[in-house]
């Protein structure tokens, strides 16, 4: 079982930055790939980006040249710098990591971009 845990979810201004953080129970340098979902209000869940144990990273139309998608696995954790940040943007983010067969969410932290 391994837990993940996100912070650095806020409130913000359109036009600003800011960096969330996934931080993993087991090591994530075993996991197959480790990404970042967002769910808005009203709206189904997407991918937002991912980035496999080799380092190769994948992102949503929508946020590519905007968000970065990052690990240290020394740390166990995965990142997400998002910049130049939309309304549109605002939703609950979750992490997500897979080891072998398993899948494991973290709880959410909340994103809200003002105008």
């Amino acid at each position: 079982q391994v837990q993940l845990v996100e912070s650095g979810g806020g409130l913000v201004q359109a036009g600003g930055s800011l960096r969330l953080s996934c931080a993993a129970s087991g090591s994530i340098a075993t996991s197959n790939a480790m990404g970042w979902h967002r769910q808005a209000p009203g709206k189904r869940r997407e991918l937002v980006a991912a980035i496999t144990s080799g380092g190769s990273t994948m992102y949503g139309d929508s946020v590519k040249g905007r968000f970065t998608i990052s690990r240290d696995n020394a740390k166990n954790t995965v990142y997400l710098q998002m910049n130049s940040l939309k309304r549109e943007d605002t939703a609950v983010y979750y992490c997500n990591g897979f080891w072998g067969s398993y899948s494991y969410w973290g709880q959410g932290t909340q994103v809200t971009v003002s105008s």
